[in-house]
C-alpha cells in the first residue's frame, strides 16, 4: 500500500494521544476516518480540527460494552460501504504494583485492552474475509514485549495482543488480510496521567518518561509508514527499543537494566 488517499480507516482510541496524532495525519493523506472513542464531546473536537472534517466521522464506542460491538461494526461499515484498515488503539494503562492492585483492576485491563479489541475485531473479519482485503493494525507497546514494574496488567493484556494477531495474521494471510503490531515505547501522551492505579482510580499525574518521550505526531507518522510497508511487527521510540534485543538475548541483564532505570 503506497497511499491512503480514499481508504477507509477506522480508529480506535481515537479521541486523544495516538489516535488523535494518527486522525490529523490519514485525514490529511486524503482518507476517510471512523473516529471512535467513549467520549463523544472529544471525538466531536478531534474531527472539528480535521482539515477534511467532511471525511471525518464520529462513532462512539466503549471496548469493554461487548454486546454493541457487533451493531457498532455494521454501522461503522455502513457508512463508506467498506473499512480497508482498522486501527485498534484504544486502551488503557496501569500504574500500581501487583501487591496493591485489585483483581477487578486486572479485569479492566483485559476487557478493555484484549477482549474487547478481539471482539471488535471478530465482528470487523467477516468483511474483510469477503472483500478478499483488509488490515488489522493493532496498536500493542514494547511492554506487549517485555515486562516493567508497575504495569503488570497492562504488561499482560499487551502480551496476550501479540499470541492472537500472530495467529490471525497465520490463519488469514490467504484472504489477503494483513496484521501490523505497533509497538510504541514511551510517547508524549496523556497515558500515563490516566493510567489506573491499584484501586481503579487514574494516577492523575504525568511520569518523567512520558513527558521526555517521543512526540506523539512523530509517532503516528512511523506508524503511518509501517501500515504503508506493510510490517509485521514496528518499535517506536527512543532507546527502549532495545529492550526488545536484551530481553531476547540477553534477559538477565534487561532485569537489572529495568530494575535500575526505576521507570514509574
Amino acid at each position: 500500500m503506497t497511499s491512503m488517499k480514499n481508504k477507509v480507516i477506522w480508529i480506535t482510541g481515537a479521541s486523544s494521544g495516538i489516535g488523535e496524532a494518527l486522525a490529523y495525519q490519514l485525514n490529511n493523506l486524503g482518507a476517510k476516518i471512523i473516529l471512535s472513542a467513549r467520549r463523544e464531546d472529544a471525538l466531536l473536537k478531534v474531527k472539528s480540527n480535521c482539515k477534511f472534517a467532511e471525511n471525518a466521522i464520529v462513532l462512539p464506542l466503549d471496548l469493554a460494552q461487548f454486546n454493541t460491538l457487533e451493531s457498532i461494526t455494521e454501522n461503522a461499515h455502513s457508512i463508506f460501504g467498506k473499512i480497508d484498515i482498522l486501527v485498534n488503539n484504544g486502551g488503557l494503562s496501569q500504574r500500581s504494583l501487583i501487591i496493591d492492585t485489585k483483581f477487578e483492576v486486572y479485569q479492566q485491563m483485559i476487557d478493555v485492552n484484549y477482549l474487547g479489541t478481539i471482539k471488535l475485531t471478530k465482528h470487523l473479519l467477516p468483511y474483510f474475509i469477503a472483500q478478499k482485503s483488509g488490515h488489522f493494525v493493532t496498536i500493542t507497546s514494547l511492554m506487549g514485549k517485555f515486562a516493567s514494574p508497575y504495569r503488570s496488567g497492562y504488561c499482560g493484556a499487551k502480551h496476550a495482543l501479540h499470541g492472537f494477531f500472530d495467529a490471525l495474521r497465520m490463519e488469514h494471510e490467504k484472504d489477503n488480510v494483513n496484521i501490523s503490531i505497533i509497538c510504541p515505547g514511551f510517547i508524549q501522551t496523556n497515558v500515563a496521567k490516566n493510567a489506573l492505579t491499584g484501586d481503579g482510580s487514574a494516577l492523575q499525574k504525568e511520569d518523567a518518561a512520558t513527558e521526555n518521550g517521543m512526540p506523539v505526531e512523530k509517532c503516528a507518522a512511523q506508524i503511518i509508514t509501517a501500515i504503508k510497508k506493510n510490517r509485521f511487527e514496528t518499535y517506536i521510540g527512543g532507546k527502549e527499543k532495545f529492550g526488545i534485543y536484551l530481553k531476547r538475548f540477553f534477559p538477565k541483564l534487561l532485569h537489572k537494566v529495568v530494575l535500575k532505570s526505576k521507570v514509574r
